[in-house]
């Protein structure tokens, strides 16, 4: 671990501590120092400084919850959107928790407003506290300082994914010194001899199907230098277990659970699934109209499509979409079987497809025909976040490890369509879903639910 990422996470929690001190106060100004006075008129006297003794405690439960909820883990750089929808998330339990407290003590505050515009506001300004941290960082990067130097093993995709992903994200930290295709004797002799001359800080085994003689040997190179070892995980390793242990009498029982989301986890997500996929529904409730009037102006035929979906445990489920394609698309699609562009997997896709109108062409680039299935979310069918839903034939030549992709509801939004969308190929889509399924957490939805608009908008894959 870099002395730089020491202090760093070490720096977070004071000026996390400040920024919620300076949320309160600009909270406690709007609303008694303002024009709000003369809308809603002040009933009550609140002393400054019993307000201010009051938010110092205030401000160390939220340094709490952000402790608890890994905010100040000690790690690399991670992905800005990654941290700021952990702040998000730990900002409403931290939130959540006054209001409780609030309910049983009720002569600590009296004003909603504070309390509500104390929130919005410590999450802006933790964001920002947390932005000048990484712009510092960031200027520390280009001098050098705190980069972790890298060698990289394997010549695979997902090794050329992360080499461009390095490349291209400075900030992540990372700066590649070498790199080796296959990792036998020669090239532990070759990498001991660049140790010579470069400080090295990590060795990435980048393609997981690496021979074991060959993984052996850089494991053993980082235990003798002391080296950092990291590795990306194959499909077997992204299907991670979680043990219920149980007894029948007196014999000890494990159950192999497939997914965290078995129990109060479905509870949970579920409960997510309507508040969110209803305020959707009114917010975006004039996009609907206009996209239902381009649709129907554009071309003969209904406005939503409805798809026959495979969904959660094989069962079938009507999909809705906004109309793309002319009527009667799916009979065509034999006939344009030859043009299939996706040949890794069961996925039917082509770039031009015929079948496409000219609004519907604009709605699949901005993925505003998918806004439609909000009313497969509110029935219960779909999730905001899970697996992409595929068609019957297309699940029909799943390949055994491909049937845990069923193990929960499909969603609109995933983890693959966040991680590369359509340039995906399907083994890679495939591993992405399942660690999703393995590895859910809320935390985990509501980070891709903030990442979708940004991948949306920069259309770099969409068709």
């Amino acid at each position: 671990m870099k002395k730089s990422e020491l202090i760093f996470s070490a720096v977070l929690v004071p000026i996390d501590y400040v920024m919620i001190l300076v949320a309160g106060l600009a909270a406690y100004y709007l609303r008694f120092e303002t024009a709000l006075t003369e809308i809603r008129p002040v009933f009550y006297e609140m002393n400054l400084v019993n307000f201010s003794l009051l938010l110092l405690i205030v401000g160390a439960v939220f340094v709490l919850v952000f402790a608890l909820s890994g905010l100040y883990s000690i790690k690399g750089t991670r992905r800005a959107a990654d941290e700021y929808a952990r702040v998000f998330v730990a900002c409403s339990a931290a939130f959540m928790l006054l209001l409780v407290i609030i309910f049983f003590q009720r002569e600590l505050f009296s004003s909603r407003f504070i309390i509500l515009s104390g929130y919005v506001l410590a999450i802006i300004f933790v964001i920002l506290g947390r932005i000048l941290v990484r712009a510092i960082q960031r200027s520390l990067f280009k001098k050098g300082i705190g980069i972790h130097n890298v060698i990289i093993i394997g010549q695979d995709r997902e090794t050329e994914n992360i080499i461009k992903e390095i490349h291209l994200h400075h900030n992540l930290g990372y700066k590649i010194v070498g790199r080796f295709n296959q990792f036998d004797e020669e090239a532990v002799k070759r990498a001991e001899e660049l140790g010579k001359d470069i400080h090295i800080d990590e060795v990435i085994q980048a393609e997981s199907s690496l021979p074991r003689d060959q993984i052996l040997n850089a494991i053993e190179f980082c235990n003798e230098y002391h080296y950092i070892f990291k590795y990306a995980a194959g499909l077997a390793e992204a299907q991670r277990v979680h043990l219920d242990v149980g007894a029948i009498g007196g014999v000890p029982v494990i159950e192999v659970k497939k997914t965290p989301l078995d129990g109060w986890g479905k509870i949970i997500k579920r409960f997510f699934d309507i508040i969110f996929s209803l305020f959707f529904l009114i917010m975006l409730s004039p996009v609907f109209i206009i996209v239902a009037l381009a649709v129907k102006l554009d071309s003969r035929g209904p406005v939503f499509a409805r798809l026959e979906r495979i969904g959660e445990q094989g069962r079938k489920f009507v999909l809705f979409k906004f109309r793309s394609m002319i009527q009667n698309a799916h009979s065509f699609k034999k006939n344009l079987i030859q043009l299939n562009e996706r040949k890794d997997g069961p996925l039917f896709k082509i770039k031009n497809d015929p079948r496409i109108t000219r609004v519907g062409r604009f709605i699949r680039k901005t993925s505003l025909d998918e806004l439609a299935q909000l009313f497969n979310v509110l029935r219960g069918e779909m999730s905001l976040v899970g697996p992409r839903p595929h068609e019957p034939e297309e699940v029909a030549n799943y390949k055994k490890h491909h049937k845990k992709l069923l193990t929960i509801k499909p969603g609109i939004t995933g983890m693959a369509q966040i991680s590369g969308r359509s340039d995906l190929v399907f083994e890679e889509e495939v591993k992405l879903d399942i660690y999703y399924i393995e590895n859910w957490s809320l935390k985990l939805d509501l980070q891709i639910i903030l990442k979708t608009p940004f991948v949306v908008l920069s259309t770099k894959s969409a068709s």
